[in-house]
């Protein structure tokens, strides 16, 4: 920048001088010679000095120069030494099928995604785990004791109790007397795991179609997720991941159960061989069908946390039942819910501001069901039939007689009974919200920017941080490309394991390096939690990593609150589940140093850290803990059984396509 500001001063300086010659000696000869002479000096000064424009933004000629140890080509990887940019994931290849209007899809997926009143308590919705960079930031009530241990733990070491708000000191939870030897005294050890919040334990009475919070029963917490007999929100087994990005990813969870074919019902893809939508062949007739859509991981994800005790859920709902609470209309003296009815929505929301009813809460669209009607091809919703679930779970069809009307509409139907709206909920529902998720494609990053020929968007402890990145043990690096592998920063994308068979988690080819997943990488043993492997073998999904610097707390654990802990783990070898680990890294201080750096600033797009488009988002209500400790909270007075714990909700305000000024803190203010 310095040199260009002297050379363009230079410049000016001689243009000026040649252009008072020219005016004080107008003679024909000067005229003749002077203006060649000044295009020969503009010529030369601008070459001299590298281009006026291109000294700012100077080209990179080899992206990812410096690198020395890219990792071996793997079917979805033609060109390991030259990365490509991020490209998005293709869509569903048979997706026309289903769909008629791919903006009504995105409106109905960003409504539900955000939408407290799909949850049992009208509070819980996906943004709820899922607000903060696309994670979690909340640090009340968010550890969870070893559930999913082979001997089930339902002790709390972190802070003694449910409720507990964590301290920067709690971290990381394996601590040694030296952080970069592993084979030092261990300070303190636990399979604790911080995670999110959700529901509280209970069991379903009912769905009340047109009712934000459902019928249930309380229960006492089987995993003591209470405080003197109070039960708290529960908490999630594992870490929340970012969904920015995680249409990339090829396999969804940290254990890879949600497939990348969707079958329309639960995440389980392929491998589900009774799942079953249905399908309107003619308007009196139902017909049982299987569909699959492939790259469509996501929408398998979706359909799993709506029905989670840990989540979202009373114990035993099911997805129709959610339809049915959404969609009964008007003919049945029933009022719809309103996308968004207990939540302000930004006039300038990039996807539903034009739908916005500010200052009143929700969406000008008085009902998900015109959405649908919008989004997806009639077959799927309209019919005039109804499905009953018999006692052992057995759905029947039941034609109904015809009242003129083009549904069900205007029948009042009982608990059991459902349109064919209602039924194939978990099918809108999944490709809805996967379309939106679809859109959260974090690529302006620094990273980014340096890949596509800046040179300049990363400073040079952050280009240092790269080449620590992806260089080896043996030339000086951290060998982190390996396993989160350029530009998706994952070999578990979509790209990287082309051709990589991944339709059981059982399947061998699933649980290796392949496709994205390491054993016994050291974290917590396997006994504490297998992942998609068993008791003494532990597999988890390398997870991406852009925006890691806006996500802690990290590992599928949540054990480590800082990328410094992180670093320090992997340097050391790894090794904390009592394993052998793996060779140390031996960095400097300094180079640790710079793979923090490159991690947190080279990594962090600007629009998620500001809430920019597409990362906006309408007004959302989020349980943060209970008013008290783990030592002692308020009763909310509640009469359906168990007393539930008074909750203390924070709001998250509704943000336009514009963002914030400021950015929200991170977990902990760190």
């Amino acid at each position: 920048m310095i040199r260009s500001n002297t050379t363009l001063a230079i410049l000016i300086v001689l243009i000026s001088m040649l252009f008072w010659i020219y005016l004080r000696y107008k003679t024909r000869i000067v005229s003749r010679y002077l203006r060649p002479l000044a295009i020969f000096v503009i010529v030369s000064l601008v070459t001299a000095g590298g281009g006026i424009v291109s000294a700012q933004i100077a080209p990179n000629p080899a992206p990812l120069n410096n690198i020395t140890s890219l990792p071996p080509v793997t079917p979805g990887d033609p060109t390991p030494g030259k990365p490509p940019l991020l490209t998005a994931v293709a869509q569903p290849s048979n997706l026309g099928e289903f769909v008629d209007d791919q903006k009504a899809l995105l409106k109905l997926g960003k409504a539900l995604f955000w939408d407290m009143q799909l949850g049992s308590d009208g509070i819980q919705s996906c943004a709820s785990c899922h607000f903060h960079a696309g994670a979690d930031n909340r640090s009340k009530n968010q550890i969870s004791p070893g559930v999913l241990a082979s001997l089930k733990d339902r002790t709390f070491q972190v802070g003694g109790g449910a409720n507990y708000q964590l301290t920067a000191a709690d971290f990381p939870f394996h601590k040694l007397a030296d952080p970069n030897n592993r084979n030092s005294r261990v300070i303190y050890d636990t399979n604790d795991v911080a995670s999110s919040q959700g529901v509280f334990n209970s069991v379903l009475n009912k769905v009340v179609p047109g009712q934000a919070v459902d019928s249930t029963t309380s229960k006492p917490d089987p995993d003591g997720f209470q405080v003197n007999g109070i039960n708290v929100r529960r908490v999630a087994p594992r870490n929340t991941p970012t969904v920015i990005n995680a249409i990339f990813n090829k396999l969804q969870f940290w254990d890879g159960r949600a497939k990348e074919t969707f079958n329309g019902v639960n995440p389980k893809g392929a491998t589900d061989l009774s799942a079953r939508v249905y399908k309107a062949t003619k308007p009196k007739q139902l017909t049982a069908v299987s569909v699959s859509l492939n790259n469509s991981s996501l929408a398998s994800l979706v359909t799993g946390p709506l029905l989670s005790p840990f989540e979202t859920s009373a114990d035993g709902r099911t997805l129709p039942q959610v339809g049915a609470k959404f969609l009964r209309k008007k003919g049945q003296k029933i009022k719809s819910l309103r996308p968004l009815g207990k939540q302000l929505v930004h006039k300038q929301d990039s996807v539903l501001g034009s739908d916005s009813r500010f200052p009143r809460p929700g969406l000008k669209i008085a009902s998900y069901d015109q959405l649908i009607r919008k989004a997806f091809k009639k077959e799927w919703w309209k019919s005039k039939s109804i499905i009953q679930v018999d006692s052992n779970g057995t759905p029947t069809i039941l034609p109904k007689n015809d009242n003129g009307n083009e549904s069900e509409e205007g029948q009042t139907l009982p608990a059991n009974q459902f349109s064919l709206r209602d039924w194939n909920f978990s099918l809108f529902s999944g490709l809805a919200v996967q379309k939106y998720m679809s859109t959260l494609v974090s690529d302006k990053t620094p990273f980014d920017k340096f890949q596509a020929g800046n040179i300049n968007a990363l400073t040079a402890q952050e280009k240092s941080g790269l080449t620590v990145f992806v260089n080896n043990g043996a030339n000086g690096g951290g060998s982190c490309n390996f396993c989160h592998t350029i530009p998706e920063f994952t070999t578990a994308s979509v790209r990287r394991t082309a051709g990589v068979a991944s339709t059981d988690s059982t399947d061998p080819l699933i649980n290796n390096p392949t496709n994205g997943f390491f054993p016994n990488y050291g974290i917590r043993p396997a006994s504490d939690d297998p992942g998609a492997g068993n008791s003494t073998k532990s597999l988890f999904k390398a997870p991406a990593l852009r925006n890691i610097g806006l996500t802690a707390p990290y590992m599928h654990n949540g054990g480590m609150a800082t990328l410094e802990q992180v670093v320090d783990f992997y340097n050391r070898g790894g090794g904390d589940d009592g394993g052998p680990g793996a060779p140390p890294l031996n960095l400097s201080n300094a180079k640790k140093a710079d793979l923090v750096a490159f991690l947190k600033n080279g990594l962090t797009d600007q629009r998620v850290l500001l809430e920019q488009a597409p990362f906006d988002h309408p007004q959302l209500f989020i349980p943060n803990g209970h008013p008290g400790n783990q030592r002692s909270v308020t009763s909310s007075g509640n009469t359906n059984g168990t007393p539930t714990a008074t909750d203390q909700l924070v709001e998250i305000p509704a943000v336009g396509r514009n963002g914030v000024p400021t950015p929200k803190p991170n977990f902990l203010g760190l």
